[in-house]
Order: structure tokens, then sequence, then C-alpha cells
């Protein structure tokens, strides 16, 4: 799942992707195609089910992947994480007279000649109506992060829009209308402006965009289809079709890539790499990621507010084995966020040990006293947990039998409760698990900002339904240092800002960071034209071809 991100400067993800392997075979004949392969048609899965096809109401990493293919963005990302013009016609900034002297008036100057895949002409009005829809309360947006700033809003013509701020914004590019992360997209206003708010309208279960492909049908919980859009402005892709199929068990997609059932998996866990890597006809490719896999507490719940409980279920658990016997070795142990390939990444935050002797002792000097069962308990608040999950995830099961051994050491039970997981990534409006803090503890992955921008998932003002900070910490000398951090325009401005949140946060400790990921796909060997980026890896579809 991501968070809503943002995007990498082309240096540092150049840097990054020198890491990345590949590995699989060639595909039979020369030129030709295994006789599993459907022309021009490509077949992915996940192991996720999908609660919408709103970007703007949905935040899921399936979800994120469909979009870039299909919804309408200004700003999309290259291969190396750049910010790319898409329906703007150049990226705002000082230089090209985009951005204000003073930093808080944004210029977008956008492409004639665009129309929806309807057929319907875009326009600035379609941008406004947007900027709009997301600032309307009314609408059950997952976060309103760098939104709020907008003061006003100026359309001088049919094809140039502009945001007044409250302040500068050095994340603009990466927030508004980027396909960078999980970002809300520019709406048709011809289709939604009837309606007082989008929260359940027709529109989220086939939504019409501007991209090189076009959604033909959605079959809850089984599959979601999209064609190639004849009217994209930039040309008919080489792809005619694309079918996600919705799998809901890991294994059972395991075993159709394996009979070449389907021709992508992505993400693929890493538990499940090195059995990708043996299967004859398809390619694997690892890279260095920015998501972030993590265990979340809910500091909103009496257990959890003590911050030496949060402390010791970090020492508590061993992310080394976790990498090692899960993991397969993949990704890098820390208690950062940011990952080592940001610009922003501060080496100076200390990754806490495992030591379950140090835990008990932090607990003990804590007041928390064992009782019935070993289980320790202070003021009449038991250290018993509810641990909640995507059902279907064998790997993130393993993970957590070995977390609860490690905490019973420490006089801490869990009790698991598995959902599906339209329901786990549900809407705080719709109940669910996550936005709807129905957990104790919980784990998934965030996207990682390429700014290092962690307001959206730990400001004070971003709890749901108002933002992503599901973990419901508050800190306001850390809330004081991320705002200042957003009004600078260059990382070296940024980075005071950016250590001291990224070292409070490994103090109060709302989250035990499992690792940083991998990115891995494993794809056929027929698929070409295929270069995923870390931020939007289905950006840049135009050319790829099965």
């Amino acid at each position: 799942m991501y968070g809503r991100t943002a995007l990498l400067c082309a240096a540092v993800a150049a840097t990054a992707l020198t890491g990345c392997t590949k590995v699989g075979t060639q595909s039979a004949g020369v030129g030709g195609r295994h006789a599993y392969t459907i022309p021009h048609t490509l077949r992915y899965a996940t192991a996720e089910d999908i609660a919408g096809l709103n970007p703007h109401l949905q935040t899921q990493t399936v979800v994120a992947y469909m979009s870039s293919l299909t919804m309408a963005f200004l700003m999309k990302t290259g291969p190396h994480n750049e910010a790319t013009p898409e329906l703007v016609t150049v990226v705002p900034s000082k230089e090209n007279g985009g951005i204000s002297s003073d930093g808080k008036i944004i210029t977008f100057r956008l492409r004639k000649g665009v129309v929806w895949s309807d057929g319907q002409p875009f326009t600035a009005d379609d941008v406004v109506f947007s900027t709009n829809v997301i600032l309307n309360p009314a609408n059950n947006e997952i976060s309103r992060s760098g939104w709020d700033l907008i003061t006003k809003i100026d359309e001088p013509d049919k094809y140039t829009v502009r945001y007044f701020l409250k302040k500068p914004y050095g994340g603009f590019m990466y927030q508004y209308f980027s396909s960078a992360g999980a970002n809300p997209c520019v709406l048709p206003k011809h289709l939604l402006a009837q309606y007082p708010n989008i929260n359940n309208v027709p529109y989220n279960s086939l939504p019409v965009g501007i991209g090189p492909f076009k959604y033909l049908s959605w079959k809850r919980s089984d599959s979601v289809e999209m064609v190639a859009n004849p009217s994209y402005f930039r040309g008919k892709p080489k792809l005619d079709k694309i079918i996600f199929k919705i799998i809901p068990d890991r294994n059972t997609t395991l075993t159709e890539l394996q009979a070449h059932e389907i021709d992508l998996w992505a993400p693929v866990s890493a538990n499940y790499y090195p059995r990708v890597q043996g299967i004859d006809g398809v390619t694997v490719l690892k890279q260095p990621g920015y998501n972030f896999g993590h265990i979340d507490f809910n500091i909103a719940h009496p257990a959890l507010r003590d911050v030496a409980v949060r402390t010791a279920l970090r020492l508590a658990t061993d992310r080394i084995t976790i990498r090692d016997k899960i993991r397969h070795g993949l990704g890098t142990v820390q208690d950062d966020m940011v990952a080592p390939t940001n610009p922003a990444f501060d080496p100076k935050v200390p990754t806490t040990p495992f030591s379950i002797a140090q835990a008990n002792a932090l607990l003990d000097k804590a007041g928390w006293a064992r009782g019935p069962g070993g289980i320790r308990a202070k003021n009449g608040v038991r250290l018993a947990l509810v641990f909640a999950t995507s059902s279907g995830t064998p790997d993130t099961d393993q993970m957590i039998e070995l977390v609860r051994g490690w905490w019973k050491q420490i006089g801490v039970d869990i009790d698991v409760k598995r959902y599906q997981s339209a329901m786990m990534f549900g809407p705080y409006s719709a109940g669910g698990i996550i936005y709807g803090g129905k957990f104790d503890l919980v784990t998934f992955q965030w996207g990682g900002d390429p700014q290092g921008d962690l307001s959206n998932l730990y400001e004070c003002n971003q709890f749901p339904p108002n933002g992503q900070n599901v973990v419901h910490y508050c800190n306001p000398k850390v809330d004081q240092a991320m705002e200042t951090f957003k009004t600078l325009y260059s990382f070296q401005a940024r980075q005071p800002y950016a250590n001291f949140v990224q070292e409070q946060l490994q103090r109060d400790a709302p989250t035990i960071v499992t690792s940083i990921a991998d990115d891995i796909f494993a794809y056929s060997s027929d698929l070409t034209g295929f270069h995923p980026n870390q931020l939007a890896a289905f950006d840049g579809f135009q050319n790829v071809d099965i």
C-alpha cells in the first residue's frame, strides 16, 4: 500500500538503479512468442483485491498501478523518477516562470488538443474542478496534505491554471496531480460536476481518464480489464488489452505464473523471490525501492501510548531474522522510514538492536508487571494486543508467528485478525480496518516520499479521515519541523529539518520499520519495454508490449 508520496531527484534515482538485478530466459524463437503468450494482451496480478478504482478515495498499490495506465495526471515520473510533463507542457520551476519569485504562486500551462477517453475535451476547467473536489470536506479524500495550502485558484484561460498558496510548498510537483505514489488524479468535470460529492458515484467503479488505456470492465473480486485508448494524445499504445486478475492468495498467484496464466506479477513479495527466479520463461527484476515495511502501533489505544512499550516491542523484534528467514535476505533493516537512496536520508538515525533482555528491563522499569499467564499489565491495562493483517499472505503470517514468540518472552500477547484486502484498506467512511483504527498492531508497506516528507503519515492534523496518520502520532515539535521542511524548494535547505524529524520519530517509535523493501517484478520473457521506476512503476507503458 502506498502513501500519498512524491518523487526523487534523477541523480539519486540513477544511482539506485545501478544496484538492480535481472535474471530470466529469452523468448522462444527469433522474434517469436511462446505458445502461451496472447499477443498484445498483458495479464497481471497481485494478491491484493481492490476497494475501488478512483485514486482520490483509494491508496492501494495496485490501484496506483492501474491509475498510471488510465487516469489523468499533470505530471508523471520518468525512468529515473524525475518529474516529467504529462498534461502540462512543462514542469513549473522558478527558472521557467512556473513558480513565482516568492514561491507562493504555481502556474500550470496545459496541453491543448487533449481529450478524455470518452472524447470530451480536457481544459483548465477540469483542473480547477478537481482541485475543488479535493478541498471539499464532503469528499472522502485520503489526504489533503499540501492541498490545504491553496488559498485561491485562478484560470486566466482554458489552458492555464494558477494556484495561490499560503506559503511556498516544495512538494507541489509530487502532490498536485502527479502519478508518483498514490496521489489523486484530475477528474472529468463533465461527468462529475452534477454530484455534491464523489464518494459513491458510479464513476468510481469505471472511471474515465486520460491515459494510454481506458477501463473496460471491473468484475468485483475477479478482474479488471482495460483496453488501448486510441484517443490518447501520445498515440495508441502497443498493447491492445491489459487484464488485472484478482488472486487473493500469493501461492495461487505463483501457480498461475508458473502455468503462464499470467504474464506479470507486481509487486512480488520477498518471500517468493527465490521461487519466481526458477520459473522457465520468466524474467525477474529486483531493484532498490523506497517503500518501507512496518508494524504500526495504534497510539490512540491505552496499551500503546507508553513510548516504553513501543520501544520494548521494537527491541524484541528480530528484524534481521525476519529479513533472512522470510524475505530471503532482501531489504535494508533500519529504524528510519527514509530509504538510504533518498537524498533526505539521515545516516545518524540509529538502528535498534534485537534484545529480549533490554526489552524486559525497559518494561520492568516502566512499571509493566507480569500477571496471569505472564502477560504484563499496568493500571488495569494488559499488553494483550490485536494484530490486524491481510488474509492470503502466508509470508506475513510467518513473520507474525515469529513476532508472537519473541513478544511472549517479554510478557506481550497478540490476537491475530485477518481481513480481505478491500476491508483492510477500505476508507474511513466505509469502516476500513486501517483507516478506521480497528487494530492495536497492523503490518503493510508505505510508499516512501522521494523528498523525505513524512508529514502525511505523522503530522497531528493527518488523523483519518483527514489523512494517513493511522498510528495517531502527534508531536508538536515534529509538526513544526515538517511544516518548515515543506516550504523549502531545495534538498540542502530542507535537510536539517529532515534530520530532526527522522531522529525524533526514531525516539518516539510510532512504528517498527521492518525494512526498506526491494522492488521485485516477475514477468514473461516475452514482455518488452517494461522499465519500472521506484515511484510509479506503470508509468511509461506506451511502448510496453508482449
